[in-house]
């Protein structure tokens, strides 16, 4: 019998967004402002300012239209602007590095660790003093990356920072509820980034938030989200402003969706783990883990690398088809492509493996290709040690979501294995 689709991670309804926003619609509140907005916004304060064992912070949060606006707005209050550098970690989804191109600033890759995935902290160090020697000036800001929601190194990271003078902004849109040393991702630099997608943690359908360090900091990133108006009866714009403040209606299944978020954390863990002892003496499998205690990622996603020597069935002809349909569903590729290989990959085994498991309707997909290997930041300075594009190569992203049962764990894992000559 043909089982149901196991998508990669969907979001899972609390039952309590209905009220919310029924309640939008009767109120008449169905704007870019109003209760629901502040209540998801205060809710959110309530959770990142959480500590385990220390008082809680006093980090603010303005909920945004997506996580790709709150870097956009985050970038701008640091000050970011045509001819400034970024340093921005390669491996990563592209929503991390384009807002520093609609400023008409320059991306500077860094590359990451092998613990992590995520920003290599003696290689930013590097880059920084490099960049000031060529450029004669220092970076306008640092942005890491909490890779399928494990954390970085942010304390090297800040320490780095801190020493040269540049503010921190972390994206820790796929890290929501993940920490370092007890304390939430996002509330160690000046800004952190949030993601309410209909894949994360949590969704507002479409969403984000930015988490700022104080009411002052918050005021301004309002004032730039809601077009810039200044306070006279008329519009006034002394600035340019965008359109990015969340909906009533979205915040309303955001705060539904909070009732329920320790739930949806706990179930990545439980499924991170149910992995962990199936691929148990698997030949040629490696789950991506958590260096040490000091890292308590939400695995957003459960991540696994093929050694290169894994033979695959079908692997000879893995490549040998061009994928004309959609990737990524409605608001995914529109765009054909002219050739089924580019010039850097997942190897023909793990793309052996990502057809094999679509056949056994299993959604699977390659980790982010990193951004100094695409065509469009060709061009821009890279530092670069090779640990992310070998995970590219290598890497493979499998369902984690709260719809992902432990029966469809086993099945999962059963296929890989079934396909591994």
């Amino acid at each position: 019998m043909k089982r149901d689709r196991i998508y990669l991670c969907l979001a899972h309804m609390s039952g309590q967004e209905q009220k919310f926003i029924k309640e939008a619609f009767d109120t008449n509140w169905v704007v870019p402002m109003g209760p629901n907005v502040n209540g998801f916004e205060a809710d959110l304060e309530r959770f990142v300012n959480r500590r385990e064992g220390a008082e809680p912070q006093n980090k603010t949060v303005v909920c945004l239209s997506a996580g790709t606006a709150a870097v956009h707005l985050a970038l701008l209050a640091c000050g970011v602007g045509p001819g400034d550098e970024v340093l921005v970690q390669s491996f990563t989804f592209c929503a991390s590095s384009h807002p520093v191109t609609y400023l008409g600033a320059t991306p500077v890759f860094v590359d990451s660790e092998r613990e992590t995935w995520n920003l290599d902290p003696d290689l930013l160090e590097a880059a920084i003093a490099d960049r000031i020697a060529k450029t004669g000036r220092k970076p306008k800001a640092i942005v890491p990356v909490a890779l399928y929601g494990m954390p970085y190194r942010i304390d090297r990271i800040i320490e780095i920072a801190d020493r040269y003078g540049i503010p921190v902004i972390e994206d820790a849109a796929e890290g929501l509820g993940s920490r370092f040393d007890g304390r939430v991702l996002g509330t160690f630099g000046r800004y952190g980034v949030l993601s309410f997608n209909g894949n994360k943690m949590i969704t507002t359908s479409g969403g984000g938030a930015l988490i700022c360090g104080d009411e002052e900091a918050k005021k301004e990133i309002l004032f730039y989200a809601t077009q810039a108006r200044e306070s006279y009866p008329y519009y006034q714009h002394e600035h340019i402003g965008y359109n990015y403040r969340m909906s009533n209606i979205c915040a309303g299944i955001g705060r539904g969706q909070m009732t329920v978020i320790d739930a949806h954390i706990a179930h990545h863990r439980h499924v991170q783990a149910l992995y962990r002892e199936l691929f148990k003496g698997v030949r040629g499998i490696t789950l991506h883990e958590s260096p040490s205690q000091r890292y308590d990622s939400n695995f957003w996603l459960c991540a696994i690398t093929l050694d290169p020597s894994l033979r695959v069935k079908g692997q000879d002809d893995a490549y040998r088809r061009i994928i004309t349909g959609a990737v990524g569903g409605a608001a995914g590729v529109t765009h054909a492509a002219a050739t089924p290989h580019t010039d850097c990959e997942p190897n023909a085994n793990v793309e052996a493996m990502r057809i094999a498991l679509d056949a056994a309707n299993i959604e699977a997909r390659p980790t982010w290709k990193p951004m100094h290997k695409q065509p469009v930041y060709k061009n821009n300075p890279a530092y670069i040690n090779g640990v992310s594009e070998t995970v590219f190569k290598t890497g493979m992203c499998l369902p984690a979501g709260p719809y992902v049962t432990d029966e469809d764990v086993h099945y999962i894992v059963d296929a890989i294995k079934a396909n591994i000559e």
